[in-house]
């Protein structure tokens, strides 16, 4: 392949990236439009997806500080969207957890997508899908030094 036509390879690439980040966050705002939430809202939900937390690991997972995700767990209770109880072993700590409600709706959003994404996965070789999955971790791991380095974190971009 001629230097050119990588060059043109390589910029295609690009701009099927943005497209696809346009893709996903419209996505989610249509999600978050269809659980009457904002976008950091649904960031709340979909680490809840994946199990119970405490408030403060979902401070430190989401970057907000312990009174924001205090008025944010309110609203989202309010909803009907998460609950609130006292840890079993540790009475003074909170755990909050996802409603069933909830899951199934997230579940009927997002569901289809993961279904219908591997089941496209599942059209490449072993090879390939280790080659896809280098370029998704590279990938997220330049957006995440640059979140640092335009948040003015310079532990994050070294």
């Amino acid at each position: 392949m001629s230097r050119e036509n990588l060059d043109e390879l390589i910029a295609q690439v690009g701009r099927e990236s943005q497209a696809l980040q346009a893709a996903v966050d419209d996505v989610d705002q249509a999600a978050a439009t269809a659980f009457g939430v904002n976008r950091t809202d649904l960031r709340c939900l979909e680490v809840l997806v994946r199990g119970e937390s405490t408030p403060g690991a979902l401070a430190a997972e989401l970057g907000l500080t312990s009174g924001s995700v205090t008025t944010m767990l309110d609203r989202l209770v309010k909803l009907g969207h998460v609950t609130r109880e006292p840890e079993p072993g540790d009475r003074r700590k909170v755990l909050v957890r996802i409603t069933p409600a909830t899951m199934a709706q997230a579940w009927r959003i997002y569901g289809p997508i993961a279904e219908e994404g591997a089941s496209e996965m599942a059209g490449y070789r072993e090879a390939e899908l280790r080659i896809i999955l280098d370029f998704l971790v590279r990938s997220r791991e330049l957006q995440q030094r640059h979140r640092a380095r335009i948040s003015g974190d310079p532990t994050g971009w070294e």
